[in-house]
């Protein structure tokens, strides 16, 4: 018999086999253009354009009005309703039959009144199944409706995909048709597919590599595309290959279905709402196809969506998490910042998350899921243990600028000391599509060869939603165990890290934060988001512990449970890893303020009403008093208005988590504020003396008691300076290094420094500099009686393009390190460069406040609302605006309000009590009004300054009170919860307020007496 020779010219035999598959070249001929049979057009479509998202129920009662495919609408953001009414051919009889449709914008399918399919070209879902075998009972007459976003996967941006969106965009349906789905063909081209895959990935160095080109070439051989009975032949041959089986020392890839929707980025909430719906009953189509399929799916924000307006397609997904497929993870309301938000927060991200999938799913996650944020807080393992979770996935350093993160699975060890086991999936992405690539690069990119071999592959199209379809599952299914691929199996959370953990004994440990060297600039970006969250989270800490303390002052007050927790997800919600850092488009912006607008509203009425139920009664003689829900003693100036509405100053004395009446006082040392010949102002208050410059820089800062000067010889302190901000891609996101070579001091006075307030109890002066001829600064800088440090009332007018605002002081101090508060704690980064590791900080992130200090003196830059820093030798600078145009093209236009403060001290910054000064700043005293015999009360106070009682808040579920403390100096202490409340018993318990049955609390007639370790949270259940 004659032989064909062997052709070995690797290049012609791989192309061959490209355009074997090829939706470009030779589909008159080729495999590819066999995908499809026969086709008829739709019997009858019609639309329906909306400017608003309504229902289903709302829609098909509208008018619907002709339509051809090719047509437009829109523009983008408005939903387009299609009524399709079909007849499919008897002649179509045992056929599979599919719906094609191919539109720019995101449908959805409708049969009788339910979602069925979601169908978005960019995520590969061109066609919904119709009938997988055309049976003669089968109904040929179907009227479906498909509702169709004018937005895409990605938002509508205009020219690329994180630029602004196009608001005047159009969108049009390009194939709408009845077509005859030729399944052999596709699970041929499958086989082709990934065999050419195969070659490509191994290279010419691997023999395998070798086998599955000549195996493919072999089964174009065989193959006619025009005659299905050659199909069964090469399939043999590709089933052959891909079932000769590994060694049992491979890797295994634990492959998951997952579908990353973020909860707002370039498309506003609403939309996100209908992604879910849209991904999620494809999903569960998958699911019904496919009994190995496992499915994960992270925020519970969008499961409570999807209850409220798909409640049929949330029994389904209750059917399948009951079953162990459909697989909630993460455990948080949503995938939020793991920067920005407080640490109360960040508990408040798990109690809610994980309450709320215990309530609809009967279950608690094991596992934090954060894929897609900017960084990670060195506290997150503490509050993961307390929330019940011991694993946690993520990928995003692989994202990094600079160094390569170097583990893929290993133990994260928290501020604390908690350990987590961490994994970062090798194939650095959350959204891979079962391809040989991603197999291979899972394997390829294991840092931790040897000490850890399975790893996880989370496949499905994912941030813009979409999630896995029926091509990455076939695709998976060939090479389970395929030798010179690693084995896959279709796994979950739990096995995975069960896996990783019984084989653990050589990983190793990661100590501290995980700072994601990019994205810095979302520290700054969008800065009235920022001031709304600190703001509105100050402002639900007071709500909390007013409304506790008035539970047990006054019998008939009642405790705004189901508001509160309303507030706190609208504010969780807004943490959203794309919302609070500023990287979402303008309706985002709005939409978010808006939030941060109804809880300042609602929540001052609640903060109103439990402060009423704290003082006065009802024909009682009554007084002007304060209210401070900090657990010290404040002795501060505070503005108070009288009868008529008159403002003026008061020096108040209150005592820790409690009231006083306002008794008129007069400081030991009141602020003087004189005016120098040579036009400069001094300002002192027995405690700092300052000379301020016509351009509100500070020539000096003197600390009275320490005799010593703070600023640097020769420089000056409050200098404002804006650097050129252009990054490489990510506007809004990304700050690069090389912006500080572009540093320019804002110089320009227009207004030079004058008194405004001349002193006693407060000092004042106002002075307005010129940015450029769009943009300026007007501040008052503040000087108190009593006060350890000086404000900087702050007004900018900002109309920037591509600057970034910041404002520095230069100290005298010298130290290798600045210590920076983040969430129940603090961390210290260099301030110098040495190391990649050092100089990839140059821009790093902070909460209320940081400090540089040596032995025996340092400086602390306190502030209201700002997270950006950086501190490089003995320059402390605090970053305050930026003006990117993507995606928001108004990103931060407009009128700006925020406070710093700049605090000299000798000894430490614990010592000096900068922790409890930054908390004053954020934590405004409360006026309230109190009977005029009140006499000052005190309801919580706590025996050491290193422990902060954090938050006073009605327990979710028992009739108790829930606080929570923690050691905030990075010491072991042993202190006492001292409380005037009536305590019959307390209990430790987690940060979801599950009470620990081993360990009450240590009660005496004189408080709790509580024990610590550096940076531990402490949380306990009071009875009383």
């Amino acid at each position: 018999m004659y032989r064909q020779p062997v052709l070995k010219n690797r290049r012609t035999l791989l192309e061959r086999a490209e355009k074997f598959i090829s939706d470009i070249y030779f589909t008159d001929c080729n495999l590819r253009g066999r995908l499809y049979g026969d086709s008829c057009p739709l019997e009858s479509i019609a639309s329906h354009l909306s400017a608003e998202r309504i229902p289903f129920a709302e829609a098909v009662e509208q008018d619907f009005s002709p339509y051809s495919p090719g047509d437009t609408f829109g523009p983008t953001w408005w939903t387009c309703w299609f009524r399709v009414t079909l007849t499919i051919p008897e002649s179509w009889r045992g056929k599979e039959v599919h719906l094609l449709w191919e539109s720019d914008g995101e449908a959805m399918v409708w049969r009788d009144g339910q979602p069925v399919q979601g169908l978005t070209k960019e995520g590969e879902k061109t066609s919904y199944i119709l009938t997988e075998c055309l049976k003669e009972e089968d109904s040929h007459s179907v009227t479906l409706y498909v509702e169709l976003a004018c937005n895409g996967l990605f938002g509508a941006g205009h020219g690329s995909m994180i630029a602004a969106p196009d608001p005047n965009k159009k969108y049009s349906v390009q194939k709408a048709e009845l077509v005859v789905f030729n399944r052999d063909t596709r699970e041929l081209l499958t086989d082709f597919e990934m065999l050419v895959d195969i070659v490509k990935q191994l290279g010419e160095g691997e023999q395998r590599g070798y086998q599955a080109l000549f195996t493919v070439n072999e089964m174009v051989n065989l193959c006619d595309p025009a005659d299905p009975n050659t199909f069964s032949k090469a399939h043999s041959l590709a089933h052959k290959f891909f079932t000769q089986r590994n060694g049992q020392s491979q890797h295994t890839v634990h492959a998951m279905g997952h579908c990353h929707i973020d909860s707002a980025w370039l498309w506003p909430y609403d939309e996100t709402i209908r992604k879910c719906g849209r991904s999620w009953v494809t999903v569960i189509r998958l699911m019904e196809s496919n009994p190995e399929f496992v499915f994960t799916c992270s925020q519970a924000q969008q499961f409570h969506w999807v209850k409220s307006c798909y409640p049929g397609l949330f029994s389904q997904i209750q059917h399948y998490v009951k079953n162990g497929r459909f697989i909630p993870v993460g455990g948080t309301w949503v995938e939020m910042d793991g920067n920005l938000p407080s640490g109360e927060s960040m508990v408040r991200q798990f109690l809610e998350g994980q309450r709320f999938f215990h309530q609809e799913f009967g279950i608690y996650c094991k596992e934090f899921w954060l894929p897609d944020t900017f960084g990670y807080s060195a506290q997150l393992p503490q509050i993961m243990q307390g929330s019940g979770i011991s694993n946690f996935l993520t990928q995003k350093l692989s994202w990094n600028l600079v160094n390569v993160f170097p583990h893929s699975t290993f133990f994260w060890e928290g501020l604390d000391g908690s350990h987590v086991l961490t994994h970062f999936p090798p194939g650095n992405s959350y959204e891979m599509k079962g391809k040989v690539e991603d197999l291979v690069n899972t394997v390829r990119n294991n840092k931790d060869k040897g000490r850890a071999n399975h790893s996880a592959a989370l496949f499905g199209f994912g941030d813009g939603g979409g999630g896995p379809t029926q091509l990455m599952l076939d695709r998976l299914k060939r090479v389970q165990d395929t030798d010179g691929l690693p084995k896959v199996q279709m796994s979950s959370p739990d096995k995975l890290f069960s896996q990783l953990r019984a084989e653990s004994a050589l990983l190793c440990t990661w100590t501290g934060e995980l700072f994601l060297e990019l994205h810095n600039g979302t520290y700054t970006t969008q800065a009235e988001i920022k001031r709304g969250n600190r703001q509105c989270e100050a402002l639900l800490h007071d709500i909390e512990v007013v409304s506790s303390l008035a539970l047990w002052r006054d019998k008939a007050f009642r405790y705004p449970s189901d508001q509160i927790r309303e507030l706190w997800r609208l504010l969780l919600l807004n943490q959203f890893h794309d919302v609070i850092p500023g990287s979402c488009i303008e309706m985002v912006v709005e939409d978010a303020l808006g939030y941060y607008k109804d809880i300042r509203s609602i929540g001052g009425r609640l903060l109103r009403d439990a402060l009423r139920a704290l003082g006065s009664k009802e024909q009682e003689v009554v007084s002007a008093a304060v209210f401070n829900s900090l657990p010290w003693e404040r002795n501060e100036v505070i503005e108070l208005q009288d009868g008529a509405g008159q403002s003026g100053l008061a020096l108040v004395r209150v005592p820790s988590c409690g009231l006083a009446a306002v008794k008129v006082t007069q400081p030991v040392a009141p602020v003087s504020v004189t005016v120098q010949a040579d036009g400069t102002v001094l300002m002192e208050n027995g405690i700092l003396r300052t000379i301020v410059n016509k351009d509100g820089s500070l020539a000096s800062l003197y600390l009275v008691s320490a005799s010593r000067e703070a600023i640097s010889d020769d420089c000056c302190g409050n200098q404002f300076v804006m650097f050129d901000d252009i990054p490489l891609y990510w506007d809004a996101w990304d700050v690069m290094d090389y912006h500080l070579q572009t540093r320019k001091p804002v110089l320009e006075v227009v207004q030079p420094a004058q008194v405004v307030s001349s002193g006693g109890l407060r000092g004042s002066i106002s002075f307005t500099l010129r940015i450029s001829d769009r943009s300026t600064i007007t501040q008052e800088i503040v000087l108190d009686a009593l006060c350890p440090y000086i404000k900087f009332n702050t007004q900018v007018n900002w109309a920037e393009s591509h600057k970034f605002l910041k404002v520095e002081f230069p100290v005298q101090v010298r130290s290798p390190n600045a210590t920076y508060e983040i969430q129940f704690g603090h961390v210290q980064r260099p301030t110098h460069r040495n190391t990649s590791w050092d100089w990839a900080k140059f821009e790093v992130w902070g909460h209320k406040w940081a400090d540089l200090s040596e032995h025996g003196f340092g400086v602390a830059l306190l502030n209201d609302c700002k997270y950006g820093h950086s501190v490089y030798k003995n320059t402390m600078t605090l970053s305050l605006l930026r003006a990117p145009k993507a995606p928001d093209a108004n990103a931060d236009m407009g009128t700006h309000h925020f406070t710093y403060a700049i605090m000299p001290h000798t000894g430490s910054f614990q010592d000096a009590s900068v922790i409890q000064h930054a908390y004053n700043l954020n934590f405004p005293l409360r006026s309230t009004q109190c009977c005029a015999d009140t006499m000052p009360w005190s309801a919580f106070s706590v025996g050491s300054p290193a422990v902060i009682l954090e938050t006073i808040k009605r327990s979710e579920e028992k009739n108790a009170l829930v606080v929570r403390l923690y050691e905030s100096y990075g010491s072991s202490v042993t202190t006492t919860l001292y409380t005037t409340l009536p305590l019959r018993e307390a209990w430790h318990c987690d940060l979801l307020e599950r009470p620990d049955s081993l360990r009450p609390a240590a009660v005496t007639s004189a408080g709790i007496t509580l024990n610590f370790s550096p940076f531990q949270i402490v949380s306990l259940l009071l009875f009383l």
